[in-house]
């Protein structure tokens, strides 16, 4: 008999062995009709689990545990969600009619949490399905190169960091951002120490890019290509000013570079204006290419300052005319204008009420360990500061500080 049919068969429970009488003659009798039935069930369901041994049996019955417990759980969180988006589409309505925001429009229990126990390991091996390979992620030499070939352009880099931190200075400033916004909301992006071309992943000694962020305020792909569409006419007024103030080589350089912005805001502007064409632009040679402008001398402190600017003028827009604090207008910056707004105009004893998970869909918000501990908005609030607060005293913070 082969080896694994002799390894089954001796996991066949002693019951099939007691209802078989013994045969006589060398014959065996037929079987009674109710010995035959329970035969044929403990065989079925024996066999149904591929005579399985102990410990899959285990894991199987585990599963089984697992899976009604954590449906459950499931079912209560899709509740909770589902009502954080209900509350969510009434807050905007009452805001565009005028009505003023109440506890009542909020969810003011926190998510619940999942506290049973673990899915179980299986035993046996698994096949698991071949995750197609991950895009890499361009960094600052693909975003060069991409610049020259789309656009045979090749971004003016500052000769120093405190040249670029200067130039970062006196735009915010002219447009109207304060030192302590400027200074803090770096202090928070960067650690208080990133370079004009920092990228998230690639400091600290990290070696592998996590996403495209870039710069003092962290721009996506997405963001610079918005920034192209939405500010690009401010963009190209300020450099025609500042071509028409040159001479020489230097103006050679700059009518060539103003040539380049023109054309990338045109190809910016030709998409309609959401996020989601933008966020498409962005994940091609053409969307590096104007990213790539966020290591200009001249162009990339623009972005890094509209990049915190519109979210300022928004706020303004919507009435909320008391300046942001830096903390404020991270939230705005991290969040999303019209998400971060609805915390900056929440009174503070609302915000010491009312947990982050109203400003989230459920993925993120579980993938956000800090939103979780810090779980309402004053704390969230309060940890932003405290974080902006211990980095300012660092040398990249104190080094724009002065740049102001």
């Amino acid at each position: 008999m082969h080896h694994s049919i002799r390894k089954h068969l001796a996991l066949v429970p002693l019951a099939l062995v007691l209802l078989v009488p013994a045969a006589r003659g060398g014959e065996s009798d037929a079987l009674p009709s109710a010995v035959s039935n329970a035969n044929a069930q403990l065989l079925s369901q024996f066999f149904g689990q591929g005579g399985a041994s102990p410990a899959v049996l285990e894991y199987r019955r585990k599963l089984a545990e697992y899976q009604a417990i954590r449906g459950a759980f499931d079912a209560e969180a899709a509740a909770y969600w589902s009502q954080v988006s209900e509350k969510r589409k009434g807050r905007n309505a009452k805001r565009r009619s005028g009505q003023q925001i109440t506890l009542d429009d909020y969810v003011l229990e926190q998510p619940p949490v999942y506290t049973g126990p673990k899915r179980p390991v299986n035993p046996e091996p698994e096949e698991t399905p071949e995750r197609p390979p991950r895009k890499p992620l361009p960094v600052a030499s693909d975003l060069l190169r991409a610049a020259q070939d789309l656009y045979q352009f090749t971004p003016q880099r500052p000769t120093s960091e405190v040249e670029f931190k200067r130039a970062y200075a006196r735009y915010a400033l002219a447009s109207g951002l304060t030192r302590e916004q400027a200074v803090r909301v770096y202090s928070f992006e960067t650690g208080g120490t990133g370079n004009y071309d920092v990228q998230a992943g690639i400091e600290h000694g990290g070696k592998r890019a996590i996403s495209t962020a870039m710069g003092y305020n962290q721009l996506l792909t997405t963001n610079s290509v918005e920034l192209l569409a939405e500010q690009g006419h401010e963009f190209v007024r300020a450099l025609s000013d500042k071509v028409a103030r040159s001479s020489g080589p230097a103006r050679q350089v700059l009518e060539h570079k103003l040539v380049v912005l023109k054309k990338m805001v045109a190809h910016a502007k030709a998409v309609p204006d959401t996020w989601s064409e933008h966020e498409k632009i962005g994940d091609t040679a053409q969307g590096w290419a104007m990213h790539a402008m966020v290591l200009d001398v001249d162009i990339g402190p623009m972005l890094q300052t509209h990049k915190l600017l519109t979210s300022v003028l928004f706020a303004r827009a919507k009435g909320y005319t008391r300046p942001l604090t830096a903390a404020e207008l991270e939230m705005m910056n991290l969040t999303g204008d019209g998400t971060g707004l609805d915390m900056v105009t929440m009174p503070q004893a609302m915000r010491e009420q009312v947990p982050t998970s109203n400003f989230f869909q459920r993925g993120g918000y579980e993938r956000n360990p800090v939103a979780i501990r810090h779980n309402t908005v004053a704390k969230l609030l309060a940890v932003t500061d405290d974080r902006m607060d211990s980095n300012s005293s660092k040398p990249g913070a104190r080094e724009l500080a002065a740049a102001f």
